[in-house]
Formats: C-alpha cells, sequence, structure tokens
C-alpha cells in the first residue's frame, strides 16, 4: 500500500522536531555533562583511577637537563678581568617522582610528601658524568662573601682554613662529583666551627640534598567540595606562609604545588605556585593558544615582572636586598650564602648583566620558561621549568683566596625540568576528556542541522504535492497540454445517418 506524501511529510516533520528538541537539549545539558565529567576526573579522590594515579605517581616521562657554564680564564678573573664562560651539557637525568604519607582531612584537604630521585641519561646527554669543568668554589667564594663584614682576625682564619684544605676559588672536578657531591675536610670544618653555614654535613655538591629527598609536607585541597580550589595549596610544612622575606605579601603560599591547576582556566587566568626550591610563590600569565600532541593548550609563561627588582616592580620590593632586575636573592633561604635565581644566560633580565660574563646569548625559545596546559582540566601536557643558579663572588679583603675579583653575579649552571603526557596516559586522558567532549558537542548541532533539514524536506514534500493536487482537473487550455495534469476530454462522436 503506498504512502501519500502528505502522510511522509507528517512523519519527516515530526523526526525533524525531534531531532532539532534533542540537539538543542543536548546545547543547554551537554556542556554540564561534559563539566560534570570534568569535575569527576580532575578532584582528587582515590576512586577516581585517572586523575589520582597521574596526581600520585606522575606516570609521565620527567626529565632534568644540567647545563654548566664552564670557566675558562680562571687566572684571569683572579686579576680583576671578565669571566668567560663555555656552556658544556646538557646531562641529563630521568627524574622519579612519587607522593608518600597520603592522608586525606575531614576539611576536604589532603597531605602527602612528594619524593625525588635522578638517574643519569647518558643516551640523552651531550657528555658524561666523568666530564670535568671548572666552576666557582662555593665553599670559598661564598663564604669569603659571607664572612666580608666579619672582624680581620676571622676572615683571616678562613683564609688559613681554605690554604689548609687546599680549597682554591675555582673548582676543577667530574660533573657527577659537583652534581652529587664530594668529600671536603673543608666542609668538616665549617660545620665544626660556623654550624649552620652549610646545607649538609656530608658530602658537599649543587644537588646533594636534592636526590633521594622530598619537598617537604603539601596540604592541599582536594576540590570534592569546591573544584575551584583543587590543588591549591592549604599549608607546606604546616605553615601558611614562610618567614624569608620582607614584607607579608612576598611571604604568602600561593597557588598549587605546580603540578596541576584548577580546570575551566581562561585567558584572563594565572597560573600560581609555591616552588619549595625557590622558596617562594611564583605566578605565570597566558601568552598564547596552542595544540599539544593533539590536545588543545593554553601557554602560560614566566610575566617580564617575576624577577624584577623592587625599583622596576614596587610589589617585589619585599624580596630584597636586590640587586639588577633578572635577579631573585635567595640567600636568606639557602643559609645566607650569597646565590641568586634567574632565567639561563640572564634572559629578560638587566642587559648590565650580560655585559659583566663574556660567553651568555639568552633567548626565549632556549631559555624561556613555560608550561602548556589543556584548560578544561588544568592538566600541564607539556612543562619546561628553566633556571639558572648564579653566585656573587668579589674581592674581600684578608681571605687571599679572592685575589683582585671583580664583583659579579657569576653564572654557574642552569637546568631545565620538562616532561610531557605521553603513551596509554595521554590516550586515556586524550578519549575521556578530549573525544568524547568534542563528539557531544557535534552530536548537538548534527541533530539540529538533521532535524532542520528534515523538516525542511517535508515541507518541500507536502508543497509539491499540493501543487500537484491543484493542477490535476485543469482544462488543457489552461495548462501545457503535455502536462500530466491536463484533463484529456473525449471528443463528442456524430451520430451516423
Amino acid at each position: 500500500m503506498a504512502v501519500s506524501k502528505s502522510t511522509l511529510s507528517i512523519v519527516f516533520i515530526v523526526l525533524g522536531g525531534l531531532s532539532v528538541l534533542f540537539g538543542t537539549v543536548l546545547v543547554f545539558v551537554g556542556p554540564i555533562i561534559i563539566d560534570d565529567q570534568i569535575v569527576k576526573n580532575v578532584e582528587i579522590n582515590p576512586s577516581n583511577g585517572l586523575s589520582y594515579t597521574m596526581w600520585k605517581d606522575i606516570p609521565v616521562p620527567f626529565f632534568m637537563s644540567v647545563y654548566f657554564l664552564h670557566i675558562v680564564n680562571p687566572n684571569e678573573i683572579l686579576n680583576g678581568e671578565k669571566p668567560t664562560v663555555v656552556q658544556r651539557g646538557p646531562y641529563v637525568y630521568r627524574e622519579n617522582r612519587w607522593k608518600d604519607n597520603i592522608t586525606f582531612h575531614d576539611n576536604h584537604t589532603v597531605s602527602y610528601k612528594e619524593y625525588r630521585q635522578y638517574f643519569f641519561e647518558e643516551s640523552m646527554s651531550v657528555g658524561d658524568e666523568s666530564d670535568v669543568v671548572t666552576i666557582p668554589n662555593m665553599l670559598v667564594l661564598g663564604a669569603s662573601v659571607m664572612m666580608e663584614n666579619m672582624p680581620l682576625p676571622v676572615r683571616l682564619l678562613l683564609s688559613t682554613a681554605f690554604k689548609s684544605f687546599n680549597e682554591g676559588p675555582f673548582l676543577t672536578k667530574p660533573v657527577g662529583e659537583l652534581m652529587w657531591g664530594y668529600d671536603s675536610k673543608l666542609v668538616d670544618f665549617l660545620n665544626k666551627y660556623f654550624p649552620g653555614m652549610l646545607p649538609t654535613s656530608g658530602k658537599f655538591g649543587l644537588f646533594a640534598e636534592f636526590n633521594n629527598s622530598n619537598t617537604g609536607q603539601f596540604t592541599v585541597f582536594t576540590g570534592q567540595d569546591d573544584i575551584r580550589k583543587v590543588h591549591m595549596v592549604d599549608s607546606w610544612n604546616g605553615l601558611k606562609s614562610v618567614d624569608y622575606w620582607m614584607s607579608e605579601q612576598c611571604n604568602q603560599i600561593n597557588g598549587t604545588a605546580g603540578q596541576m591547576w584548577p580546570p575551566f582556566m581562561t585567558k584572563e587566568s594565572t597560573m600560581p605556585f609555591y616552588s619549595p626550591d625557590a622558596c617562594r610563590s611564583m605566578e605565570l600569565v597566558y601568552q598564547r593558544p596552542g595544540v599539544s600532541r593533539g590536545i588543545p593548550v593554553f601557554r602560560f609563561v614566566a610575566p617580564k615582572t617575576l624577577f624584577a627588582n623592587g625599583t622596576d616592580y614596587p610589589p617585589n620590593e619585599g624580596f630584597c636586598p636586590c640587586r639588577q632586575s633578572g635577579l631573585l636573592n635567595v640567600s636568606t633561604c639557602r643559609h645566607n650564602s650569597p646565590v641568586f635565581i634567574s632565567h639561563p644566560h640572564f634572559f629578560e633580565a638587566d642587559p648590565v648583566l650580560l655585559d659583566t660574563v663574556n660567553g651568555l646569548s639568552p633567548n626565549e625559545e632556549e631559555h624561556g620558561l613555560f608550561i602548556d596546559i589543556h584548560p578544561e582540566t588544568g592538566v600541564p601536557m607539556n612543562v619546561s621549568i628553566r633556571l639558572q643558579l648564579n653566585l656573587l663572588i668579589k674581592r674581600v679583603f684578608g681571605i687571599s683566596e679572592t685575589g683582585k675579583i671583580a664583583e659579579v653575579v657569576m653564572p654557574m649552571i642552569w637546568f631545565e625540568e620538562s616532561g610531557y603526557i605521553d603513551g596509554p596516559v595521554l590516550n586515556t586522558f586524550r578519549t575521556n576528556l578530549v573525544v568524547l567532549p568534542m563528539v557531544m558537542e557535534y552530536m548537538q548541532y548534527s541533530f539540529i542541522g538533521l532535524g532542520l533539514a528534515g523538516i525542511l524536506g517535508a515541507m518541500m514534500l507536502y508543497l509539491s504535492d499540493k501543487v500537484k493536487s491543484r493542477m490535476v482537473g485543469q482544462p488543457c487550455t489552461d495548462v501545457d497540454p503535455s502536462s500530466s495534469a491536463c484533463e484529456k476530454t473525449p471528443l463528442l462522436q456524430t451520430p451516423t445517418s
């Protein structure tokens, strides 16, 4: 039995209307469903496998690349000439991080300690840990600046100790020893007569206190009561603020622990985090959108004001005593050692700093700090944190080891901590939090488009049927005689006689 066009048009209108209605409902309900899925996936909850595993064990490749700024003219520096350095490296270390002592609290916070271990990756390095480089001897030049204002007899005693233990102003040692420590009788002497001066009582090395250590006890919000607070630090080592700096604002512990951030970020958002290694909170700002391994991201970078001095940026006055912009004085949290943090090669620092050292060539691609983050979830896709360690060196009267050294902030090493989501974790993340929401978004517009197309087709079918019906029965003089709508009238027959 044939179905009339009118019946078909009614069926198409009903189906099209339902499709438009369903698509319209998805437009309003879809984002709510997607956001709810994101919230469930990013809160710190042991019952949530994906997010909790990423937070607890960080199952992604993470590396620390170390570059030494090898001194090529140590004798000339002692005579007051400008230092010249040559970059050596990178010496790459695979970094294992995991959280332990995880304790959940009733106020929707969780406490933990994060541990870290480093393993040398020769295949990724340019050189080996046996490579010999020359850098300033922090035990001599650092201690000399620290003792600058002590009575002359104390400075003379210190200089005598340097000679007794055969310690000079510069160290020429293998990379492995400079990194992870070497035995020093001078360390034992300083710990005995100047307790608290050094951070270690064992081997002395630039990263000796980092390996097989933790970053202190963090207490962060789980986000289970308010997703806007997830990963935000409630306290560090039981403290709401530190006492390293000169102002209340600079001492505040703000932001996250530096691994994940709250979801639903916009271009106006910032990325605050507290760094125990830098002894302060820092904040990154939006730079541009991008794509990382098929996932849309926002790139956040360090603002030029991050290491600006108090003159160029008054809110940073609390981090002083300051030198040129581009340097952070961390002596107050590094046993008063004259140590400064900066961007590598003094990137975005006062040009005066570049004029004091030969061999530096800063540029954003190699020395800029950035985090590519998926804004909807607050999960970093690609991270590159780059910082440089510098030592203030100068002539100190009474300590002959300092010679005629001109006062200069001397770069020693810079390092890059980098990581990116890849492998099964990336696939799961992309499927659950990128592909499925995208499919739902496309579905809602597809249903609306198909519904409108169905309604339009039904209307065209209905109108064509009406036109055809109206034309049936009209005389052939009013329409095209060849038309099927032309009514054929039989000829009158003439009676025969």
